[in-house]
């Protein structure tokens, strides 16, 4: 790896996900509970956060501003730091969900929003409070497959 990489904290893209995470589960509580138009807006604009982690990267999201501004300074520093691309290609793997959520809120299919809604918030879940991310993990199958090729 290049020294002109973006490294980050990996502590911060957790605490992106617990948030995004947290979100989404309302979203999918309001598209069950026959909330569809305000589902589909609060996905809308999870869909542009992720959009905006995905082509501006993941250290200019603004949960990791938050995270940078608000919490790292109250924790130690960490023990190491992690690549940006892997969590920046599980943004737009984020972005690509929650946009078929979108459309299918927009076409007044609630379940099939709450389908991809859930789906997303299994991945942020996982990410937030087993440190597991599911798009990364695609990321590096990915890159070993040669069908992309590194940032």
């Amino acid at each position: 790896m290049s020294a002109d990489r973006a490294r980050i904290d990996p502590r911060g893209p957790r605490f992106g996900a617990g948030i995004t995470a947290v979100l989404l589960l309302v979203d999918v509580f309001l598209a069950l509970v026959g909330a569809g138009v305000v589902a589909t807006v609060l996905l809308a604009a999870i869909c542009a956060l992720f959009a905006w982690g995905a082509f501006a990267g993941i250290e200019r999201h603004p949960s990791g501003r938050l995270f940078r501004a608000l919490i790292r300074p109250r924790l130690q520093p960490p023990t190491e730091l992690e690549d940006a691309a892997p969590p920046t290609f599980a943004q737009g793997v984020g972005f690509v969900i929650t946009l078929v959520g979108v459309a299918l809120g927009a076409f007044g299919l609630p379940a099939g929003l709450a389908v991809f809604a859930a789906m997303a918030f299994v991945a942020a879940f996982l990410n937030s409070v087993f440190g597991y991310c599911l798009g990364c993990r695609l990321y590096v199958l990915l890159l070993r497959a040669r069908v992309i090729r590194p940032a």
